[in-house]
Parts: C-alpha cells; sequence; structure tokens
C-alpha cells in the first residue's frame, strides 16, 4: 500500500473519531448507557425522597418511574435553523391558562425514514432557566406508551451552533403526568411527530 494511502485512511479514522467522542461527549456507548440509567436511578431517589418531589406526601409510595430501555439511535445530532422574524406566541397548558415563549429555531433530523422537524422556545418568563430552551413534543406514542399530553426534552442554548443534540433518552414527563395541581405547557402543534420515538419516559398511570 503506497505510503499516500496509508495517511489519507489514517485521517479518515482520525476525522471519525473526532466526530464520534463530539457526539458522545467523550464516552464510550456502554459508559452512556451506563450514565442514562445511574440518570435514572438518581431522578427515582429524587422522587421517593425529596420535599420538592410532584408525588408530595404519597411519595412514600413511590417505586419508579417507567421508561424504555435506552437506545443509541435516539441521541440525536440534530441540524438548527434559526428563526429571524421573531414573534411572541402563546401555549396553552395543562390547566387551562396561557405560557409565552419565543420561537428560537427549528431542529431538523432524520428518524426511522421520516422527516422530523421541532420548534424549540426560548422562556421569557423565567430568569432562573440558565440558558436551557424549551421542546416539548408529542409522538406516535402518545397517549399510548407515553403521556398523553406529551413530553420534555432539556435543550441548552450554544450561541452560533449550527446543529444541537436530541437526546430523546432523556425525554421525560411534566409533572402534570403525575398530580392534577400542576401546569404544564402543551407542546405547540408542529411539535406532534407522526414517528414513534420509543425512549425516555413512559406513563406513570396506567
Amino acid at each position: 500500500m503506497k505510503l499516500k494511502n496509508i495517511f489519507f485512511i489514517a485521517m479518515l479514522a482520525l476525522v471519525a473519531t473526532v466526530i464520534y467522542y463530539s457526539w458522545s461527549g467523550g464516552q464510550t456507548e456502554k459508559e452512556y448507557l451506563d450514565q442514562i440509567q445511574k440518570d435514572r436511578k438518581d431522578k427515582d431517589e429524587f422522587m421517593h425522597t425529596s420535599d420538592q418531589s410532584p408525588f408530595g406526601e404519597e411519595r412514600k409510595n413511590f417505586k419508579s418511574l417507567n421508561y424504555f430501555a435506552p437506545v443509541v439511535k435516539y441521541k440525536i445530532n440534530a441540524s438548527l435553523h434559526h428563526i429571524r422574524d421573531k414573534q411572541m406566541i402563546l401555549l396553552p397548558a395543562s390547566d387551562g391558562k396561557e405560557r409565552k415563549y419565543l420561537p428560537y429555531a427549528y431542529a431538523e433530523f432524520e428518524l426511522d425514514k421520516e422527516h422530523c422537524k421541532l420548534l424549540i422556545l426560548e422562556i421569557v418568563d423565567d430568569p432562573q432557566n440558565n440558558g436551557m430552551l424549551f421542546l416539548a413534543f408529542a409522538d406516535a406514542t402518545s397517549a399510548s406508551e407515553t403521556y398523553g399530553a406529551g413530553r420534555y426534552l432539556e435543550v441548552k442554548k450554544v450561541r452560533g451552533a449550527s446543529s444541537i443534540l436530541l437526546d430523546f433518552n432523556q425525554a421525560y414527563n411534566p409533572y402534570c403526568a403525575y398530580s392534577e395541581k400542576y401546569s404544564c405547557p402543551l407542546p405547540p402543534r408542529e411539535n406532534i411527530l407522526k414517528v414513534a420515538i420509543r425512549a425516555g419516559e413512559k406513563k406513570y398511570h396506567e
């Protein structure tokens, strides 16, 4: 094999390694899956013991939340398309009230041969959001396997980014999935996906 070809193959391997570790945060697949399980165990502990648990006094009877087994394909690096002409929108909440948000960007990706597009919103009425964005979605599992009013994803704002990590293994239920005393914004209409996202948290109440 020519030296030039060996160099080319080595460079491809290096680029692949950089992309992989950039995507995974420096974790191996096993480390990533182990971290998901640890996060879930920690959340169960919070739900069972914390005064801030949405289960309130009933938390002593809490056992565990329900989840899909984590699958790496649901950790998606989506393209990010920023919205320039921003106008405030109102989302209805579970208690009939409305919440104000500012459109931030669209995240686009392919999943199971389906093109998906999700609207990501900026939180405008919470100064303590620490640069977090709001992403609520529903999918083909909603109301059957997962909470009918949709689920949320934690998304952090990165200025100037052209892509964004959507880890659906971390998708979680809003607190109104556990108790009617909470008010939870519903997903915007464009965030109701046709594809089934069998990742993250399932329904708590059967």
